[in-house]
């Protein structure tokens, strides 16, 4: 499968931005909030301590997966995203297995999400790993109508 998970650098944001674009877009979830995130993901995602991973497959950035540095050892896992013409290959649990690690590493004693009810194989992809549903509160997202947590 030849899928390589590397760390974002500030040359990738055009390609980071675009691939999240795509599929925000397809579900009709992008939000102000987003854009924000997708223009300057210095700002408002690594500045803080946060992290950005991509997927590479034949030098071809095809998904990306974020953990942003929220407060007090929560992060959030945000803008994961895998290109359709890659999608069925088991490249979002790559990305997915690279936050948790450094999210571990990181001490983080938490780790939060937020969806939406319409994304099933997401969803299932983070029960799957153990994340908890819980009460949709402090969102940033107007779309969000759901939350998920995982205690680390």
């Amino acid at each position: 499968m030849n899928i390589e998970i590397i760390e974002y650098e500030d040359f990738h944001q055009p390609i980071f931005k675009a691939l999240n674009v795509v599929w925000l877009e397809n579900y009709n979830l992008m939000e102000d909030h987003d854009r924000k995130m997708l223009n300057d993901p210095r700002e408002f995602i690594l500045k803080n301590g946060g992290v950005i991973y991509l997927a590479k497959h034949n030098n071809e950035i095809v998904g990306s997966a974020a953990l942003i540095n929220e407060h007090n050892g929560m992060y959030e896992l945000a803008k994961m995203t895998v290109a359709a013409s890659h999608q069925q290959m088991g490249i979002s649990k790559l990305l997915l297995e690279k936050c948790l690690e450094k999210a571990r590493a990181l001490k983080a004693k938490y780790i939060v999400l937020f969806s939406n009810s319409q994304l099933k194989a997401a969803l299932a992809l983070y029960e799957k790993y153990g994340f908890q549903h819980v009460a949709v509160e402090d969102s940033p997202f107007v779309t969000a109508d759901v939350k998920m947590e995982l205690a680390l």
